[in-house]
């Protein structure tokens, strides 16, 4: 379903595979997308997942002929599918890494940004221009405050204007600018981690985003001890 999946030395990688369509992404796709996170997930030899795009872009988007199709009955199924994959890749027991290129633009930025990293080859664009085709940016768009702030998340939202590879790096929606030099340099360091500590320190990352400090503190306190036994 335009997705190419491959494991090798603890590295997973996840490449979405509908070049001539930039990647954009229709509920076949999508669902194509999710089957191959749950067999990353299921296999005890990945220890990262790497997330990129084949051709010249990332991901172009949801797929415009399907977003013309959506009536009142199927357009909340299909956000909710896009919804299903980013949650999948929050839950993955691994650090997720994306590989961003070309364009990242809607329903991909917010697969990009469900990840745990983002490395992002000079050139690339960021953009989420829903509302310029009469709808809001949604489901994991919501993690945009998260990692760039309210101003800069209304920014990307309201205009639909795109960003660069720059500005996405001094804004904080990527971790770093480079390509497979860096990428590389990126999983040696996350291979070097134990694989229990990294499945921990995700999942209080995680919590650290929406629970109170003080819970946040007392389940880091539990998960360190627990490691411990």
């Amino acid at each position: 379903m335009g997705v190419e999946t491959a494991i090798e030395g603890g590295v997973a990688r996840i490449f979405l595979d509908r070049a001539e369509k930039a990647n954009a992404l229709d509920s076949a796709h999508l669902g194509g997308l999710r089957t191959a996170l749950q067999a990353v997930a299921a296999s005890p030899g990945a220890r990262v997942l790497v997330l990129g795009g084949r051709g010249r872009a990332f991901c172009g988007g949801a797929d415009v002929n399907e977003l013309k199709s959506l009536n009142a009955s199927t357009a909340g199924q299909f956000v909710e599918r896009i919804h299903e994959v980013c949650a999948a890749i929050r839950r993955l027991p691994i650090p997720v890494v994306a590989g961003l290129h070309g364009a990242v633009i809607g329903a991909g930025l917010e697969i990009a940004a469900a990840c745990d990293l983002r490395i992002a080859a000079d050139g690339t664009k960021f953009a989420m221009p829903e509302v310029r085709l009469g709808i809001p940016s949604v489901v994991e768009a919501a993690l945009l405050p998260r990692l760039i702030g309210s101003g800069r998340a209304a920014w990307l939202v309201l205009t639909g204007e795109a960003i660069d590879a720059r500005r996405a790096f001094e804004w904080g929606l990527v971790e770093e600018i480079g390509g497979e030099e860096t990428l590389a340099r990126v999983i040696g360091n996350l291979l070097k981690g134990e694989r229990e500590a990294l499945k921990t320190q995700k999942a209080l990352l995680q919590l650290w985003e929406e629970a109170p400090l003080a819970h946040s503190v007392r389940q880091s306190i539990e998960d360190f001890a627990k490691l411990h036994r």
